[in-house]
């Protein structure tokens, strides 16, 4: 059955294209969602006269789409699951738990457009997740999945590390505040000794 879609469809096309369908399909879902019209020269008409608000409305996606790529392709998740010592997970990390939490970075994706490698992943480890954007963009996002041990492990040795850091900062400190102490103390003694001369 040939349509023409009233709003952008994932795997089949834009707002305005016309397609080849399985009538089902159509009969089923596109038309009663009315995501879809039947082509005929009346609807035809009808979106030749809209093209021009269309390719807009096309634009400013493609537009907010090269944006959200440049943010996404920076963004690195860490989701940490309950795991057995091999690293085997118990359950398994979705485009669910993905899409949580970019929601929770700010960012709006629907759940379809997000894809997890093997559609689940269930193993401790760094993935890559794709995410559709507006027609061919991708953005890959880095995906680390931790056991709570790894987590809590690495928090440990988190605070090792700044606890350390912070007792280098505060010797570094107290040596410069002895140094400026012993400075200040030599030009004191040369000028005694100058006096004493002097007398």
């Amino acid at each position: 059955m040939k349509i023409i879609l009233n709003q952008d469809v994932v795997h089949l096309g834009e707002e305005g294209d016309v397609v080849e369908v399985k009538d089902g399909y159509a009969r089923n879902y596109l038309l009663p969602t009315k995501t879809a019209v039947i082509y005929n020269k009346a609807n035809a008409a009808l979106f030749a006269s809209r093209a021009a608000a269309i390719e807009k409305r096309k634009a400013e996606k493609r537009a907010a789409s090269a944006s959200l790529k440049e943010r996404l392709d920076d963004v690195s998740l860490t989701i940490v699951v309950p795991a057995g010592e091999s690293g085997k997970l118990f359950g398994s990390v979705t485009s669910q738990m993905v899409q949580n939490e970019l929601q929770k970075l700010g960012f709006e994706i629907e759940k379809k457009k997000i894809e997890v490698a093997t559609h689940a992943i269930k193993m401790t480890g760094t993935y890559t997740v794709v995410v559709h954007l507006y027609e061919n963009d991708l953005s890959h996002i880095k995906l680390v999945v931790m056991s709570e041990a790894e987590k809590l492990a690495a928090d440990r040795a988190k605070a090792e590390a700044e606890a350390k850091a912070a007792a280098e900062k505060k010797a570094a400190e107290e040596a410069a505040a002895e140094a400026a102490a012993q400075s200040e103390e030599a030009p004191a003694e040369e000028a005694e000794a100058a006096t004493e001369e002097n007398n």
